[in-house]
């Protein structure tokens, strides 16, 4: 059987499917050749959830965002802040949190197994393999709308929380995750952060809606950081601050 990693042209190659309790998940990989470690330098991995595009490794300049800006959004003066991450993807935010001193405490929460393992043993870890090996950080496995809502133990309070497991708050993947830019799933979302605490929240693009769903569950300071992407609409971050 040929390896994907045999292919040295630019079309997409399934590396590793698997059926879950959310359904599909694929990650692929495009272009590359066979490269050093039989990988390529420059493939470029792709994650496909239920036939629907995620995200790739082809930039991350807006995963890199989502972390910065919620940073810079946190009221000054405090030290080491706890992180949440929902969605490990393709390891841009969590490598993008490790990068920055700053941080405290840095929790991935991803409910694909099969993503985890990418990043653990397979291609992704050329991406993440040095940010899991930060002390700071943990990945648990789980559903980030149950964790939220459930406040199992550890589960928070967090200074900032940094949502990335769909394309965005009008266009879900997975029908359940619609409950997570709900009035309740907002509500969970203001119980699980420290007062003044950052809610970001990564969007392939721009809603007003949502940010009148922020105004109305009582988050102040809300805004939207924009990102150039090459074709269509900006990828976006929502920007809201828990009240005090």
């Amino acid at each position: 059987m040929q390896s994907p990693y045999d292919i040295a042209d630019d079309r997409p190659v399934t590396v590793d499917r698997r059926e879950g309790p959310y359904g599909e998940v694929v990650l692929r990989r495009r272009g590359g050749g066979a490269g050093e470690g039989g990988r390529g330098d420059d493939a470029v991995f792709e994650i496909i959830a239920n036939g629907c595009f995620l995200m790739d490794t082809a930039d991350g300049r807006s995963e890199r965002l989502l972390i910065r800006s919620a940073l810079g959004a946190l009221p000054p003066g405090r030290p080491s802040p706890a992180l949440l991450i929902g969605g490990l993807g393709v390891g841009f935010s969590l490598v993008e949190a490790v990068s920055e001193p700053r941080w405290g405490r840095i929790t991935v929460v991803e409910r694909e197994a099969a993503v985890i393992d990418w990043h653990r043993d397979g291609p992704l870890a050329a991406v993440s393999g040095e940010a899991l090996s930060d002390p700071r950080a943990e990945i648990v496995h789980a559903d980030l709308v149950e964790r939220l809502r459930t406040a199992e133990e550890g589960a928070g309070p967090y200074d900032v929380l940094c949502l990335d497991i769909d394309n965005g708050p009008d266009w879900t993947v997975t029908e359940d995750n619609d409950g997570l830019y709900s009035p309740a799933g907002l509500a969970a979302c203001a119980d699980r952060l420290t007062p003044g605490g950052v809610l970001a929240v990564w969007s392939a693009q721009p809603s007003p809606a949502f940010e009148r769903a922020l105004r109305n569950a009582g988050f102040t300071q809300v805004r939207t950081e924009e990102i150039t992407v090459a074709r269509g609409v900006p990828d976006v971050v929502h920007l809201a601050v828990r009240g005090a």
